[in-house]
């Protein structure tokens, strides 16, 4: 709730560069939330959990083929899959619509060749995250390498891992075809155990649409620190929130007004199942939310601008 004041007071004004999209812009700001006191999903707002778990599940998975959340009714992606198939399919005289688009996918096989194509959006968050590609060949799970390493040298200083590889942002991609998505927003992230022995992980967002985005990426990295703390048996720290440009689109300002009216309620818990041991394991059914009361949910379009 400061940060949107912030941005609202002091914001300066821009434009995507490809969309003419205005937005009120803010650089390098800082948000810390204390786990042990409570998970910090929005209450001034109802926040969609769920879609929120399953797609941190889908990024765990190394997935990057929209088929899995979509079968969950989960649309997070769809957007932007459906941004690829119509900007290479122009010469098409009868595009398929959006609803036909995604009814597609979820109609087909997950090996089907309209799925396997158009349902790709090529190497985003998980596939850097668990399939990082290297020059000579080999693919690096840097989720795996970092587990084993808190394992067996938690206070080390380098647990960092990354989504961002220059191979495959596209303007030093070899193709526009070979590129992710977008260049991804929420960067990298480092992990720290401190002497305490409470596990707490720290993200860089270069980039962070404060009305919708953020409250996603705030649940999602905080859980993914708890999920982290979990499995190694540490206690939990702070999930630091670290922001490159943090903004409000034009097209929110109003639903962010009516926001700033509300006054925060007491924070939810989660519980995990104490029975998952690895990171791997984790499935919907073991995520429990416990004690959210939030004001009713505000609806608010997604700024599909697909660039820096």
């Amino acid at each position: 709730m400061d940060l949107l004041q912030d941005i609202l007071e002091n914001g300066h004004e821009k434009k995507e560069f490809n969309s003419g999209m205005t937005l009120k812009s803010v650089f390098g700001r800082q948000c810390r939330y204390d786990l042990s006191r409570g998970f910090p999903l929005l209450t001034t707002k109802k926040v969609f959990l769920r879609g929120i778990i399953e797609e941190l599940l889908w990024f765990l998975k190394g997935d990057s083929n929209i088929k899995y959340l979509v079968d969950r009714n989960v649309n997070i992606w769809d957007e932007w899959a459906y941004k690829i198939y119509k900007e290479r399919n122009v010469k098409l005289k009868k595009l398929l619509t959006y609803e036909e688009f995604i009814e597609k996918i979820k109609n087909g096989s997950a090996n089907s060749p309209f799925v396997r194509k158009w349902g790709e959006l090529g190497p985003v968050y998980g596939r850097q995250w668990r399939k990082w590609k290297t020059s000579d060949g080999r693919v690096v799970d840097q989720i795996a390498w970092a587990i084993n390493k808190l394992k067996k040298t938690p206070t080390r200083k380098h647990v960092v891992i990354s989504a961002w590889n220059p191979e495959y942002i596209y303007e030093m991609a070899k193709s526009r075809e070979a590129a992710m998505v977008l260049p991804p927003c929420h960067t990298f992230f480092q992990i720290n155990v401190n002497d305490k022995k409470e596990l707490s992980l720290q993200l860089f967002q270069r980039s962070s649409d404060v009305f919708l985005g953020v409250p996603f990426n705030i649940a999602s990295y905080a859980l993914l620190t708890m999920m982290f703390a979990h499995v190694l048996g540490f206690k939990l720290g702070e999930f630091v929130h670290t922001f490159g440009d943090v903004h409000i689109y034009g097209n929110h300002m109003d639903q962010v007004k009516e926001q700033l009216t509300r006054k925060p309620r007491p924070l939810p818990r989660i519980k995990l199942n104490p029975k998952v041991k690895n990171i791997d394991d984790f499935k919907i059914e073991d995520f429990e939310l416990i004690g959210y009361n939030p004001y009713p949910p505000i609806k608010g379009e997604v700024t599909v601008v697909g660039g820096f």
